[in-house]
């Protein structure tokens, strides 16, 4: 019989689909088991192999768990706000609207043609109005506990997408999204206090099975730090307060910077003597972003502020003040001292404008580089700190600027607030209004969800307002706290919001009274398993992680994480190593290899094409290595033998292939444990199988390739679905060989392998490698001085003439 797997792959979806075969209960019997992907953003190119890697990957976990009798949660939605889809709508001249539900068409056809085993009852989707209606809530809340506030401040700027962006967003000085350059705006924005949670994110991360290159990634991006405020007295009557990480090195700083946007600035305009000059250059600044101002590589410039001193609080002497782009307003106070003896950004700049350069740590020759290397070592030139380490000389001045009411101990962080505004349309509008008289005032509860206008033109404006301010008979409403005229926010919430909590919507996808039950949180909390791209454990993980713990401290949230493991996979490279872009002409379509060979092909080659946390090319080849793969097995079901227990010539290798393919799953080895059910299937040819044989090889392959696993089951004869069948076991005392090739070398060259019983001792092994022409040539004449035996493995024999 042919294996028709277009036949056979539609007959079990909508088998599974009608019987609702991975339906879910809250509270039903086993052990809870939630496993989440990443869900997908519906862009109008349909799914990639990029979405098939990971997704199947899950899915072959929760398939596993499943047949072990757990209660398994594996839902799947739509993160289906955001700037693509405006685009394409401005483009295309198309609403947004009907944009996505073509997308979400194509997405969905394309991941059941897969046979995940999503839950479908459970789908969410971000524009839904209900679903819309609990991320406004949250933003709600946030704004109620102090969390959300609104303040102007120094922005990114799209010049294509004409909207503002997190600093996340932008990369290498351009525009994640599209590329474009990032310029710098001022502008009123609505932000979110992440950085009251900075703390907690760090040390809650210990307890967490994440892998750790995603903790290192968290904790780069929060970035603490320890260290001291310091005031230094000017000259100008002010005090300038810096933070710095060494306070150890202050006795060296001879000269500070301050940001250009920083307030004294202009405070100081009337006394500086070239404040043309800074202004120009504060105007230049201006049109940088972060990234441009702190590379390390570009030239250093500045200018410094003539007509101002700053006072070094140790030395008390007099040191200038310049104004620079590699200092941040967003970063500590915005002001540093500088120490060129042991910073490199610091010298290269002193060098440039001939400041003084002082060695405060003993060990380099700071007229030739910087002397970096800092962290140990006896301080010089510095008063009272010299000679001693350089760990107990930041306590001591910390100690010292404390006593003389100078400074204090400080921890900081480089995360800054989430900048929450977007001035577009397609994304939730952020439930405030502004009144003349109250300032701004939430939107009541029970006016939610508030749903965007109908508007003409989604096109963004030159002037930064959001298309929607615009809509006057929108905009204009009345103030929820004194019944006068008021004007609605405009500005609309960035993609990051929907993703933020769609976790705990799956949990009671359809309750109108709350964002789930706290039956359902309680029960489900907290995602299990949580595997996505090593691209979002800087935003969306984060950003996730910051609103459970504020949901968790209003009583929302049962638990203070929202996922206990986290997993990443490594990206599928073109043909030739390359990475898969239209321009290269080397994108995979996973929809062109599932009507060419079958959705369980396309399953059992992206499981098998390496390292899941590698990276790995796309091979046609292989791909056609796992269709014959499938196709023997099928071949090998037309000849199974009756049998209730598995054959004497099988038992061994199928005890051990169960043991190897179940713990390769759970540590996502997927290639090894697909390479094992080959070499149980090489078995079986080669020795011929019965039904119990048959029974277990097809309960393995069930979780890669279900359909043609179904067919088969049912072919058989056996009862029920193999998906919902009891998962194998293995037994230990079967693990093990009777008898095992071991390698021989004498004077450690190999020179043959014998058969010995397991566990065989010296004296065996001995006999058997002395039974070996080769052996017995070479020990002729010749004086065993010492024997090597490494059990079940190899023989070492050292001679020398008798």
């Amino acid at each position: 019989m042919k294996y028709e797997f277009d036949r056979i792959e539609k007959k079990w979806r909508d088998r599974w689909a009608a019987e609702k075969t991975y339906a879910v209960k809250t509270g039903g019997s086993g052990k809870k088991f939630y496993a989440l992907v990443e869900f997908p953003y519906p862009s109008g190119h349909g799914l990639h192999v990029g979405h098939a890697r990971p997704y199947t990957a899950m899915d072959v976990v929760v398939r596993k768990h499943r047949m072990q009798g757990e209660n398994v949660l594996f839902p799947i939605g739509w993160d289906a706000f955001g700037l693509p889809t405006e685009n394409y709508a401005i483009a295309n001249k198309i609403h947004p609207v009907k944009v996505t539900e073509e997308n979400v068409k194509v997405f969905k056809n394309q991941l059941q043609m897969l046979g995940y085993s999503f839950d479908w009852d459970r789908e969410v989707n971000t524009t839904d109005p209900g679903y819309m209606k609990w991320t406004q809530w949250i933003f709600l809340k946030l704004y109620e506990h102090g969390l959300a506030y609104k303040a102007k401040m120094p922005v990114n700027w799209c010049t294509s997408c004409k909207c503002v962006l997190a600093n996340e967003e932008v990369v290498d000085n351009a525009c994640e999204r599209c590329g474009s350059p990032v310029v710098r705006k001022e502008k009123s924005q609505w932000m979110l206090k992440i950085t009251e949670y900075a703390q907690r994110l760090l040390d809650d991360l210990e307890d967490l099975d994440f892998i750790e290159r995603v903790k290192i990634q968290q904790r780069n991006w929060i970035g603490r730090s320890t260290g001291a405020n310091v005031d230094f007295a000017t000259t100008a009557g002010e005090t300038l307060q810096v933070y710095t990480t060494r306070p150890d090195t202050l006795f060296g700083a001879t000269y500070m910077v301050i940001a250009p946007e920083h307030e004294y600035v202009k405070k100081w305009a009337d006394g500086l003597q070239n404040f043309k000059e800074v202004q120009a250059y504060c105007e230049q600044a201006g049109r940088k972003s972060d990234f441009e101002r702190t590379e390390m590589v570009k030239e250093k410039t500045g200018v410094e502020l003539k007509g101002v001193r700053a006072i070094n609080p140790v030395t008390g002497n007099e040191i200038p003040v310049f104004i620079s782009d590699y200092v941040l307003s967003t970063y500590g106070t915005g002001a540093i001292m500088a120490v060129p003896g042991h910073d490199a950004r610091d010298w290269e700049f002193a060098k440039k404008f001939g400041l003084p350069i002082i060695e405060v740590v003993a060990g380099g020759n700071v007229e030739e580089a910087a002397f970096t290397d800092v962290e140990t070592g006896k301080m010089v030139n510095s008063g009272f700190l010299n000679g001693l380490e350089v760990a107990e000389a930041k306590k001591k001045i910390v100690e010292w600027l404390v006593a003389k009411k100078l400074g204090e101990a400080k921890v900081n962080y480089k995360l800054r607030d989430w900048v929450f505004s977007r001035q577009r349309y397609w994304g939730e509008p952020i439930p405030m209004v502004h009144c003349p008289k109250c300032g701004y005032v939430p939107l009541p509860e029970d006016q939610l969800p508030l749903s965007l206008p109908e508007v003409e033109s989604y096109e963004p404006t030159d002037n930064g307002e959001s298309p929607i301010a615009a809509i006057r008979s929108w905009v204009e409403t009345t103030c929820p706290h004194c019944g006068g005229p008021a004007e609605r926010e405009t500005d609309t919430m960035p993609q990051w919001a929907g993703s933020s909590w769609y976790f705990l919507r799956y949990m009671d996808p359809h309750n109108n009274e709350a964002l789930a039950s706290k039956e359902a949180l309680d029960y489900w909390s907290p995602v299990d398993w949580y595997n996505g791209g090593m691209e979002h454990t800087t935003l969306h993980l984060l950003y996730s992680r910051f609103w459970h713990k504020f949901l968790y401290d209003i009583g929302v949230a049962p638990t203070k994480e929202p996922y206990q493991k986290r997993t990443s996979h490594g990206m599928i490279l073109g043909e030739g190593g390359e990475k898969m872009s239209k321009s290269r002409g080397n994108v995979v379509n996973p929809t062109d290899i599932i009507q060419q060979y079958g959705a369980d092909t396309m399953r059992m080659y992206i499981m098998f094409i390496g390292d899941f946390e590698k990276a790995a090319p796309w091979s046609s080849n292989a791909v056609k290595g796992c269709k014959r793969f499938l196709d023997r097995v099928w071949n090998l079901s037309e000849s199974v033998e009756p049998g209730e227990k598995y054959s004497p010539s099988n038992e061994k290798a199928i005890h051990k292939t169960i043991k190897k393919v179940t713990e390769d799953i759970e540590a996502m080895k997927f290639n090894t444990a697909i390479a094992a059910l080959m070499a149980l299937v090489n078995d079986f040819t080669a020795n011929g199988a019965n039904k119990a044989d048959m029974q277990a090889l097809l309960l393995l392959l069930s979780p890669f390739a279900p359909h043609i696993v179904e067919e088969i089951w049912e072919w058989l004869d056996f009862s029920g679905m193999a998906c919902v069948h009891a998962w194998p076991t293995w037994d230990d005392g079967m693990l093990t060989e009777d008898v095992v090739q071991m390698a021989v070398q004498i004077n450690g060259k190999f020179r043959g392998t014998v058969s010995v019983p397991a566990d065989s001792g010296e004296e065996v092994a001995l006999a058997a490698a002395k039974g070996l022409d080769k052996v017995a040539r070479q020990l002729e004449g010749m004086q065993i001085v010492k024997t090597i035996l490494v059990k079940n493995k190899l023989l070492n024999l050292l001679i020398r003439p008798a």
